[in-house]
């Protein structure tokens, strides 16, 4: 009986390594949920057009992830697995709801132009993915910090498509912002390109593809620059007599 119940009390493994740093590096860069794990997709093309809205809809998405988080690990202890996945999926559904009352009041142009895809945010598999995977094994404070980083990443993966596309399409960034930040924002735009005509294929959903190729591309070469600058300073770090094997190897 004593056994049991120090196995009972005792935390899990995870939650006594968790690791903060790594928490962060996982959400902005090594396994962003846009660029790496590939993740809610379908609104992240679908209304990157411009920095407001993809701003207006990753803000919407941190606060649901973070929300969803913090009650998913709440609870973690007294939902069976029986009707695990069934309770999250109502913990984010109530989670999206909440954050289109607020877009309705607040945000209302900003609400019609998003569209559909506010309340599409339930069935983002970052989301759903992010409260199975962590926060119904972790405590309150990491699962906090894990939505926190891994909407952070995804927003700004989002917010980057948006730039590049506004600034491709329309030749401005920072257009519209009234609609996010109410009329004091409205002379935030800035021309960056006067007289242009616009890309066209930049705001249509093909230029949405391109750019988030173009993005996987460019963070695949910095890993691999980081990955072989890393096993070079391996190689300089081994001190004393070495011995060069037929095979390459040092030791």
């Amino acid at each position: 009986m004593n056994t049991s119940t120090d196995q009972m009390e005792t935390p899990s493994t995870a939650e006594k390594s968790v690791d903060y740093g790594e928490l962060i590096r996982n959400g902005l860069w090594s396994n962003n949920p846009a660029l790496v794990q590939l993740l809610g997709l379908c609104p992240l093309l679908a209304v990157s057009g411009s920095v407001v809205n993809a701003l207006g809809l990753a803000l919407a998405t941190l606060l649901v992830l973070v929300g969803s988080n913090t009650c998913v690990s709440l609870i973690r202890n007294h939902v069976s697995d029986a009707v695990r996945l069934p309770v999250f999926v109502m913990i984010i559904a109530a989670f999206t709801t909440c954050t289109e009352m607020l877009m309705k009041a607040f945000t209302y142009e900003l609400y019609q132009i998003l569209g559909i895809f506010i309340p599409l945010i339930v069935t983002n598999c970052a989301i759903l993915g992010r409260a199975d995977a962590f926060a119904s094994k972790h405590k309150l404070i990491p699962s906090v910090v894990d939505g926190l980083m891994m909407g952070t990443g995804f927003g700004a993966v989002l917010i980057t498509i948006g730039a590049v596309r506004e600034l491709l399409g329309h030749g401005t960034l920072l257009a519209n912002m009234d609609l996010l930040f109410g009329e004091q924002a409205g002379n935030w735009t800035v021309v960056l390109l006067n007289d242009y005509s616009g890309f066209l294929v930049a705001i249509l959903p093909p230029g949405a593809f391109l750019v988030v190729g173009f993005l996987i591309a460019a963070k695949n070469l910095v890993d691999q620059k980081l990955k072989e600058k890393r096993e070079k300073n391996k190689i300089k770090s081994v001190k004393g007599s070495r011995r060069v094997r037929t095979t390459g190897t040092i030791s």
